[in-house]
């Protein structure tokens, strides 16, 4: 049984939570303006549609007899298919569902030849700049624009031994929203015989991303961030170096055969990419990311034309506020995705994130998002804050956000707030938690 995907509009998709309605301190309830995007995204209607419709066959997959088990086996693996086309893969490359892109990156550091050297930069998210330990991780400083990105990259593998080489990028940066040129450093990376893994958890919910155009060995991305927030993530590419090395985790599935040796037991690993995908899996997240990678690959030209207008009129706005300065990695004005990081001079990005929130119902992100490195060389040691727009983003939450920083900034906040447990929060709080938290 095939689950149907939605048939495509010439409408931009709709996000669950359109036009929700939050308590301020006030009293009243305004329409909650969501510019935290590049943290989580909310569901896509289609994506919760397709998940109630999976639901009612929810069972085990790969090992039921039954046909609900079978049902939910033939949508797990037709997920696979839709990863596929969305990241334009090799048919030789393989797709392993993760649990996010920071689970993916961990897999593909466990699973790199011993002795790889790894060449990446210093600004890169934790997520891909945690998981390469050791003398042969190689970290860049950041550069101050692309050619030079492509240049120190160029010279630093040129410098590393010979042997298995592995260059760690990422698509779009997480705190600026500057998008980096993957495809020049791919072309480096060949020319040095080295493999390349992308980092696409901020690229891939703005813009489309093809692994072969690229020239890409692997791809890593997230659910949460593509209008799927159900729990699942993905590591696409080549499959050789999954397949020789040991599972990422150990259980059922992962297993081909287990026999009693008296003292030990005799193992045989299956093959990727069930090797690497160990116990139960998340067949309702795997099938909401599926979902979500169809919806995205049919309204490129629609989000990407939406997100750059509110984007203009982000950056625009946010130049008028007193004291705000934009952060870059690069200098000049490059190509970006919706993501704007920033500092008001004077100004607590902490107490402007609570103010926001308490007093204009406006969700956006302060501190250093998972890239201090990154952010307090930026910052020169700050918190900053982020605002962060996709689909559920309106010109009116653009606006709002705006005329509410510029009044916190000019006029200060109408409500006094206090610090517990090193969080700004309004002194009394008279906000009531939705009815199922009770």
């Amino acid at each position: 049984m095939t689950i149907a995907v939605p048939r495509p509009t010439a409408a931009l998709p709709r996000v669950v939570g359109a036009g929700l309605r939050v308590p301020v301190v006030s009293g009243e309830r305004v329409e909650y303006a969501n510019l935290d995007h590049a943290a989580s995204a909310p569901a896509l209607e289609e994506v919760r549609d397709a998940v109630d419709e999976l639901l009612p066959w929810y069972a085990s997959v790969h090992r039921g007899a039954g046909f609900a088990s079978q049902v939910s086996t033939r949508v797990y693996e037709q997920a696979r298919a839709s990863v596929r086309r969305f990241l334009g893969a090799r048919p030789t490359d393989t797709v392993v569902f993760t649990r996010n892109t920071t689970d993916a990156l961990n897999l593909l550091a466990r699973s790199v030849p011993r002795h790889t050297s790894v060449v990446l930069f210093d600004a890169e998210h934790h997520a891909a700049l945690l998981p390469w330990r050791g003398p042969n991780v190689h970290r860049l400083r950041t550069p101050t624009d692309p050619a030079e990105a492509v240049a120190e990259l160029d010279r630093a593998l040129a410098a590393t031994p010979e042997g298995p080489r592995l260059v760690v990028a990422t698509g779009a940066s997480n705190v600026t929203g500057e998008i980096w040129p993957v495809a020049e450093l791919a072309r480096v990376a060949r020319q040095h015989g080295a493999r390349i893994a992308l980092d696409a958890a901020q690229l891939a919910p703005h813009r489309p991303v093809d692994l072969r155009e690229l020239d890409v060995d692997y791809a890593a991305f997230s659910g949460h961030k593509i209008y799927a927030p159900f729990g699942s993530g993905v590591l696409v590419g080549r499959a050789d170096w999954l397949q020789a090395s040991d599972p990422y985790l150990v259980g059922g599935g992962a297993t081909a055969r287990v026999a009693d040796h008296g003292d030990r037991l005799g193992v045989a690993w299956s093959a990727v990419p069930e090797r690497h995908e160990a116990g139960s899996p998340n067949v309702v997240g795997v099938h909401a990311l599926a979902v979500a990678c169809e919806v995205l690959g049919r309204h490129w030209e629609q989000t990407e034309r939406h997100e750059r207008e509110l984007l203009a009129r982000l950056r625009a706005g946010l130049a008028t506020v007193p004291g705000a300065h934009e952060l870059s990695l690069f200098d000049g004005d490059r190509d970006r995705v919706g993501v704007v990081s920033f500092v008001v001079a004077g100004q607590d990005a902490g107490y402007l994130a609570a103010a926001l929130s308490a007093e204009h119902g406006i969700g956006v992100r302060d501190g250093a998002f998972c890239a201090h490195i990154a952010v307090h060389r930026l910052t020169h040691g700050e918190r900053a804050l982020r605002a962060s727009l996709g689909l559920g983003s309106t010109v009116e939450h653009v606006d709002r956000f705006v005329a509410a920083l510029r009044s916190l900034v000019v006029d200060g906040p109408r409500w006094d707030y206090e610090l517990v447990d090193g969080r700004w929060t309004p002194v009394g709080d008279p906000r009531a938690l939705p009815p199922f938290l009770h």
